[in-house]
């Protein structure tokens, strides 16, 4: 089998996995006052501190949570709650029509339920959000912004977003902006701190870490209305039991996919670079998605549209082989819709609906990239024809 969907998730690292093992036959609620919990909450505080220095960040800024998809929906709807309270007229939520659900469906959310007014800002070519054009839409009215979200990394076409330039334009205005940085973990440089950003989700699982246990890193002055009601955990903004043996498999995940991130680009990118090589070589009307210069996007994303073809045609014509990938296309009453992503930066939806996204990580090898150029140009074929009948 050549697994190449590790953007969905990758495979827990080895010290990850004897990390979580050994936490699973403790016991102790990180709550509680007795011996056991205090050892308990000595093992969450540590792997703070532990994902702290990867990510950048101060120990006390890092909320635990279930997930990248609860972190996003808390920062997006908790950071507008809490700004609109403080000033009513804080209403307008600016985000990248790009983002991945967690985002784009929460913001949706409170257009629907929340009074929110939501202002798409335009991406370009390949999906990048220009620091001018948060900075003409913040120019309208600063003062009825509630926050601003546009992610570090697209999960489908592998764009990166130029972070710090948007962070600044943010600040500049005293408005916060929130960073789906769950693709950009052990694959790009995050830097919290630097970053000037209000707000940043982290997912264990696409790191090399368990399922079930993310984070989102809050900068201090930033004290968004909870999502979930309780016991006051995590700063009072995220309640519930910790899970001790996830938080501290998901550290130790963190910690090694940030010190061998620059190897991990070299390695990985060169695949990428065999990878969409061969793909053009054996389609070469294949158009490659995202930011062309290896430099722009991430170094284990390669994307494709393949004109006259069915994203998931082509899915499961190459998983019959074998070959595991993904399509950013979804299925909506048995009608294959196109990426919002792909969509988002001008391509034509008939092209938009036959993508596939090959995401590499650190178990690929040469031979993954040897399956995909035997296997490509035969299945597309099948696909159109199958099209065409």
């Amino acid at each position: 089998m050549a697994y190449l969907d590790h953007a969905a998730t990758t495979p827990m690292l080895p010290e990850a996995v004897q990390e979580l093992t050994a936490q699973l036959t403790v016991t102790g609620n990180a709550s509680s006052l007795h011996g056991s919990g205090r050892r308990a909450r000595r093992t969450v505080e540590e792997a703070r501190e532990r994902l702290a220095g990867a990510l950048g960040a101060r120990p006390s800024e890092v909320v635990f949570t279930s997930g990248g998809t609860e972190a996003d929906n808390l920062a997006v709807k908790g950071l507008f709650w809490s700004r609109r309270a403080a000033d009513p007229r804080r209403t307008r939520v600016l985000a990248s029509p790009v983002e991945h659900h967690a985002v784009l469906d929460a913001v949706r959310w409170l257009a629907d339920h929340e009074g929110a007014r939501v202002e798409w800002l335009p991406v370009d070519g390949v999906g990048r959000v220009r620091p001018d054009a948060l900075r003409e839409a913040v120019a309208r009215d600063p003062q009825d912004v509630a926050l601003a979200t546009v992610m570090w990394a697209n999960n489908e076409i592998g764009t990166l977003q130029p972070v710090h330039e948007l962070a600044e334009v943010a600040a500049e205005a005293g408005i916060p902006l929130h960073s789906d940085a769950v693709q950009a973990l052990g694959q790009c440089e995050v830097d919290f701190a630097a970053s000037r950003l209000a707000a940043m989700a982290v997912s264990g699982h696409k790191a090399g870490g368990p399922y079930g246990v993310g984070a989102l890193v809050l900068g201090r002055e930033h004290s968004p209305e909870p999502l979930l009601h309780g016991g006051g955990q995590e700063r009072d903004v995220r309640s519930g039991t910790l899970d001790v043996p996830a938080v501290a498999a998901f550290a130790v995940a963190a910690e090694l996919a940030a010190a061998r991130r620059a190897a991990f680009a070299r390695g990985v990118g060169a695949l990428r670079d065999a990878l969409v090589a061969a793909v053009l070589a054996a389609v070469p009307d294949a158009v490659l998605g995202g930011d062309p210069d290896p430099a722009g996007r991430l170094p284990a994303n390669a994307h494709f549209a393949f004109p006259g073809c069915e994203g998931d045609s082509l899915l499961l014509l190459l998983d019959a082989q074998g070959i595991e990938c993904s399509t950013g296309s979804a299925c909506t009453a048995g009608i294959a819709q196109p990426s919002h992503v792909v969509l988002a930066t001008g391509a034509d939806p008939d092209l938009a609906r036959g993508t596939l996204r090959f995401s590499l990580g650190h178990t690929s090898t040469e031979a993954d990239v040897a399956d995909v150029a035997g296997a490509i140009g035969p299945a597309v074929e099948r696909a159109r024809s199958a099209g065409l009948t």
